[in-house]
C-alpha cells in the first residue's frame, strides 16, 4: 500500500485499538493531546459516560495526535478535541459538539437505538461490516453541512471526506467536500475532487453538484494580496465605476473576505440593479449557492438583499 514501516505500525495499532473492537461495539474515538486544555476538560466526561454505557456495548479509545500523527491525518483532524463514534471500522457520528454528560448520552442513545451493538461481554462473534445505511449517511451529510454553516470548513471537510470513502456515489457529500476545501483555500484539492465527480456521469449531472461548481468558479477569481489591495483601492477611489466595484467584489470573496464582497455587491444593486443585465445580483446569488443557503451568513445577507429589492 506504499506505507512506511512506522505508518504500518500505526495502522496496526489503530486496528487493534479501534477497528477490531468496533466490529461489535460502539467505540468513542477521542483525538487529544497533552497540551490541549479543552481535551483535559472533556476527558472526565468521556470516561464517566463510557463507563456507565459499558454494559450497552460502548468503549472509549483515546488517540494522542502527537504520537499518532499518521492516523490523525487520515481523519483530517485539524483541531482538538475531536471525537467520533466508530462502528464496524467506520465513523458513524461526530460527537465533538457533545461537551456535557447529557449531550453525549443523548447522542449515544440515538446511535445505540439504530445500530446492532453487542452489549456487555457479547459472544465474541465478529459482525461482518455493513457500512452505514442511507439514512445514516444522510445524517452525516447533515452534520457536514452544519459544520460548514457554523463556519468550520475544516471539520466539514473531514466529515465529507469520510462519507465519500464508504458512499462513493453520494453527490451531496462530494459537493460538500469541494465547497469545504474551497473555503479552506485548498482549491487544487477541490479541483481534484471535481475531476473525480466529472468522471462519473451520474455524479456529474446530479443537481447537488451545482453549488460545488459555483464555489470552484468563484475561487477562480482569487488574486494575490497586492492585487487585491490594488482592486480595493481602485474601487474606493471610484465608487461610481461599476466594473471596478465588481472586480473587487469577486476578488474579495475568493480571498475569503465575504463581508466586503457582499457589501460591495449590495451597494451596486442599490445604485443600479440593472447594471450589466443584473450581474451584481447574479453574482451574489451564486455566492449564496456556493456557500450554502442554510449558512447563517447567507441568511443574513439574503435579508439585506430583500430589503434592497423590496424594502
Amino acid at each position: 500500500m506504499g506505507l512506511s514501516i512506522d505508518e504500518q505500525k500505526a495502522v496496526d495499532r489503530f486496528r487493534k485499538a479501534v477497528v477490531e473492537p468496533s466490529q461489535t461495539k460502539l467505540v468513542i474515538l477521542d483525538f487529544w493531546a497533552e497540551w490541549c486544555g479543552p481535551c483535559k476538560a472533556l476527558t472526565p466526561v468521556l470516561e464517566k459516560v463510557a463507563a456507565e454505557y459499558a454494559d450497552k456495548g460502548v468503549v472509549l479509545s483515546k488517540l494522542n495526535v502527537d504520537e499518532e500523527q499518521f492516523i490523525a491525518a487520515q481523519f483530517q483532524v485539524r483541531s482538538i478535541p475531536t471525537v467520533y463514534a466508530m462502528f464496524q471500522g467506520q465513523p458513524v457520528a461526530d460527537l465533538t459538539s457533545a461537551r456535557t454528560e447529557s449531550q453525549l448520552k443523548a447522542m449515544l442513545d440515538q446511535l445505540l437505538a439504530q445500530l446492532p451493538i453487542d452489549g456487555g461481554a457479547g459472544d465474541g462473534v465478529p459482525v461482518e461490516p455493513q457500512g452505514p445505511s442511507p439514512e445514516e449517511i444522510a445524517q452525516f451529510v447533515k452534520l457536514g453541512e452544519e459544520a460548514l454553516a457554523a463556519g468550520d470548513p475544516q471539520r466539514a471537510a473531514g466529515i465529507f471526506a469520510q462519507i465519500t470513502e464508504f458512499a462513493q456515489d453520494n453527490a451531496p457529500a462530494h459537493a460538500g467536500l469541494v465547497r469545504a476545501l474551497v473555503q479552506l483555500g485548498e482549491v487544487d484539492q477541490a479541483k481534484q475532487v471535481m475531476e473525480v465527480i466529472d468522471s462519473d456521469p451520474s455524479l456529474a449531472t446530479d443537481p447537488a453538484i451545482a453549488p460545488a461548481r459555483s464555489a470552484l468558479e468563484l475561487a477562480g477569481t482569487r488574486v494575490d494580496d497586492s492585487e487585491l489591495a490594488a482592486l480595493r483601492a481602485a474601487a474606493a477611489a471610484a465608487p461610481e465605476d461599476m466594473d471596478a466595484q465588481f472586480a473587487f467584489a469577486e476578488a474579495a470573496f475568493a480571498a475569503g473576505q465575504r463581508d466586503d464582497a457582499a457589501d460591495t455587491l449590495l451597494a451596486m444593486i442599490t445604485a443600479d440593479r440593472e447594471w450589466n443585465e443584473g450581474a451584481a445580483r447574479a453574482k451574489l446569488l451564486k455566492i449564496f449557492e456556493a456557500t450554502g443557503l442554510e449558512d447563517e451568513w447567507v441568511v443574513g445577507v439574503r435579508r439585506r438583499l430583500s430589503r434592497v429589492l423590496f424594502g
